[in-house]
């Protein structure tokens, strides 16, 4: 029986920064498109078709005194491939239970810091995906914000510190993947948030957050800022005047792109305005949470994402173009593909279709294309 190890060992693994081996067993165009990366990872892909009958087309690229680890879309064909490996005398080689679907699905939490009154406040690093998510808990009450659709995780969690959830709150309408943040709130009791703006063709009630607005959450205030520009009702969260929540209009290195609703032309405007006009108005040293990171280089040693807006004013090339001509066309000019689905996603985040959880799946493989490249 070949050896497996599961999503959320492998992630440990990758967050630890350790010298990995996988070998991606996918179609090459699956692979291109989207693949496990760590600092110290090494990936190699040679499709499954072409190992059908042997691994002598990969035996030179296989490291004899590491683990291998090998991967394919659902974890069937990479034990067989696994198996093979084996038989021809290497030692440790695990596949990787549930395949690219489970590692697209695992979340890890990361506890980012304290709050005044000694709540804190936690990341969920969905590495599969380079979603990020967040847990605002205080005295005993909590907080989510961009829930991914794998709401058992946070249940978990919350659970093993007896926090009681009592807001899920949405940045924008998502269209790169599913929210859990109205079926986390029904199951939860709790209230269910969204900027109003992007709310003209959902089919569901909600509590609309404008500009102000406060959520407070045991003593900790979750204010609303208005900053359109991915979307026109795109909002971010100041967390007890010490972090700022961004949603898709500003990363570590990189900008919202302004266009999933096919309204680039309309929308740039409003992403200058937010970037250069009401975030230039915060404090500095407030700590930058975006909703989603590019690449493993954004990350910090401990697997967080997460830098203060002063620095990214001095570093974050999205920031640097004084020209409004330019930006336009930085902006509008290097847009990459759209997400997978991202139509019938924007769909399902309006309450406008149910498709299965396998659908569901789909939905949502590859990675997550909200930034300016």
């Amino acid at each position: 029986m070949v050896q497996t190890i599961s999503a959320k060992e492998l992630a440990r693994k990758v967050l630890n920064h350790e010298d990995l081996f996988i070998l991606d067993v996918r179609n090459t165009d699956d692979f291109d498109d989207w693949k496990i990366e760590g600092r110290n990872v090494k990936v190699h892909n040679t499709p499954y078709f072409d190992l059908i009958e042997g691994i002598d087309p990969i035996l030179e690229e296989l490291p004899k005194e590491k683990d291998i680890y090998v991967v394919c879309a659902k974890g069937g064909s990479s034990e067989f491939v696994a198996e093979q490996i084996e038989e021809a005398g290497f030692k440790d080689v695990f596949s990787i239970e549930g395949g690219m679907k489970a590692w697209s699905e695992h979340l890890e939490p990361v506890k980012i810091g304290s709050l005044k009154d000694g709540g804190s406040i936690y990341q969920f690093v969905r590495i599969g995906k380079g979603c990020l998510s967040y847990l605002v808990e205080s005295k005993g009450e909590g907080a989510i914000i961009d829930t991914n659709r794998m709401i058992g995780q946070y249940e978990e969690f919350v659970s093993g510190k007896n926090i009681k959830i009592k807001a899920l709150l949405d940045t924008h309408l998502h269209a790169d993947h599913i929210s859990g943040g109205r079926e986390l709130a029904e199951k939860a009791g709790a209230e269910y948030y969204l900027p109003p703006l992007d709310a003209g063709e959902v089919t569901f009630e909600y509590n609309p957050l404008k500009d102000g607005d406060e959520v407070v959450v045991g003593s900790t205030v979750i204010k609303a800022l208005y900053s359109p520009g991915h979307t026109i009702g795109s909002t971010s969260f100041i967390v007890d005047d010490q972090y700022l929540l961004t949603g898709d209009i500003l990363f570590i290195d990189s900008i919202g792109r302004p266009d999933l609703a096919g309204l680039a032309q309309d929308w740039v405007g409003d992403l200058r305005q937010t970037l250069y006009e009401r975030y230039k108005e915060l404090a500095d040293d407030l700590i930058v949470l975006p909703a989603h990171y590019m690449g493993i280089d954004e990350m910090n040693d401990d697997g967080s994402v997460w830098e203060k807006l002063g620095t990214l004013y001095a570093q974050n090339h999205g920031l640097q173009i004084t020209s409004e001509e330019q930006f336009r066309r930085t902006v509008t000019e290097n847009l990459p593909p759209q997400p997978n689905s991202y139509q019938e996603i924007r769909q399902m985040n309006m309450g406008k279709i149910s498709p299965d959880i396998e659908e569901q799946r789909e939905m949502e493989i590859g990675p997550n294309r909200c930034a300016v490249r």
